[in-house]
Formats: structure tokens, C-alpha cells, sequence
């Protein structure tokens, strides 16, 4: 696989059974050569909620207003994902898709110039060794799709999994009704 996956998503396929990633929606934040960084976008913690932890971020948090289990690499390590109107290089961003992009949490919620159009912060990551991720989309375990603005921000995270398999084309959209329990069918 040569093409960087930057900026896509991954579905797990219902052949996903880690608990860590079974029925998960990640986006790619990074990927290359040397492996890959993504953050699952459907795992809330309400239980933690962005006001008692990062304060200074509270404002400009899109609901549902809590940090989101971003992955298991790194749980205790804080990582933003912000919005911006267009594209281009700002101070402390670092672009993933247009107008979407990691946050330096160090910085100044400001420092965007007034530009921020909302965040979503999240505990961990998911991570892949160089090769590991290649391997697992060839043996099943994930879908590769196109990412959308809103999925980053959606205000419904826990349908998410749901949501983007309904909206693609042919057999894929057939996944997004495969039972939670199989066994119970």
C-alpha cells in the first residue's frame, strides 16, 4: 500500500474482535512508510468531562463535551483535534484533513487567531508499527473509507460505526446491520 491513508477512515470490520477496536471508527492522523497514528472517534467517556480536565479548552469543545478514548497507546497523554474555516498553515496545527487538524494543547486556545471552530479531545491513541496496518486491512479487519467534515465532531459518536458503513456504496453498506451478538441471532 503506497498511498498514504492520512486523512481516511477506518471501520473495523465485524472480524474485529479486540476489545480495544471492535466496532470502531478511527481516523488516520498519520501515516507513512513508518507506521500509523489514528484516533478512534467513537469512544466518549462521559464520565470525563472536558471542563473538569482541560478547562481552558471547555469553550470551544463540540458536544458531547467529554474526552474520548482516542486508543490504547498512551492513555494518560491528552491529544486535540480542532477545526478551522479552510485550509493552510496556522501556529500549533497540523493538518489531517481540510480544515481538520491536530492541536498543540501547550498553545493558547486563542492562538488559532479566533478561527477555531471547535474541538474534540481525546485520552491515548491507536498506533501501528511500519507494515502492521497494511496487514491488517489486507487480512479483513478494517475498511478503508472516505472521511467526512463532520465525523471528527459527530454529535451522535456512538452511532458513528453505524452511520458511515450505512452511507457507502454496495456490499459495504450491508455491514453497517451485522448484529452486535451474531450468536444471538
Amino acid at each position: 500500500m503506497s498511498d498514504s491513508l492520512t486523512g481516511k477512515l477506518l471501520v473495523a470490520s465485524p472480524a474485529l474482535v479486540d476489545p480495544n477496536f471492535e466496532r470502531t471508527v478511527v481516523l488516520i492522523c498519520a501515516h507513512s512508510d513508518e507506521g500509523a497514528f489514528g484516533l478512534v472517534l467513537n469512544r466518549p467517556n462521559h464520565l470525563a468531562r472536558v471542563t473538569d480536565h482541560l478547562p481552558r479548552w471547555a469553550e470551544h469543545a463540540v458536544e458531547p463535551a467529554v474526552l474520548f478514548r482516542g486508543g490504547p497507546v498512551e492513555p494518560t497523554l491528552a491529544v486535540a483535534l480542532g477545526r478551522v474555516p479552510g485550509s493552510g498553515r496556522r501556529a500549533g496545527f497540523v493538518e489531517v484533513m481540510e480544515g481538520i487538524g491536530l492541536l498543540d494543547l501547550e498553545q493558547d486556545p486563542y492562538a488559532a487567531g479566533g478561527e477555531l471552530a471547535g474541538i474534540r479531545l481525546f485520552t491515548g491513541y491507536a498506533g501501528w508499527s511500519a507494515g502492521q496496518l497494511e496487514g491488517e486491512i489486507r487480512d479483513g479487519a478494517w475498511f478503508v473509507v472516505e472521511a467526512r467534515p463532520g465525523d471528527p465532531f459527530s454529535e451522535h459518536p456512538e452511532s458513528l460505526w453505524r452511520d458511515v458503513l450505512r452511507r457507502q456504496e454496495g456490499k459495504l453498506a450491508m455491514f453497517a446491520f451485522y448484529p452486535a451478538e451474531p450468536n444471538r441471532n
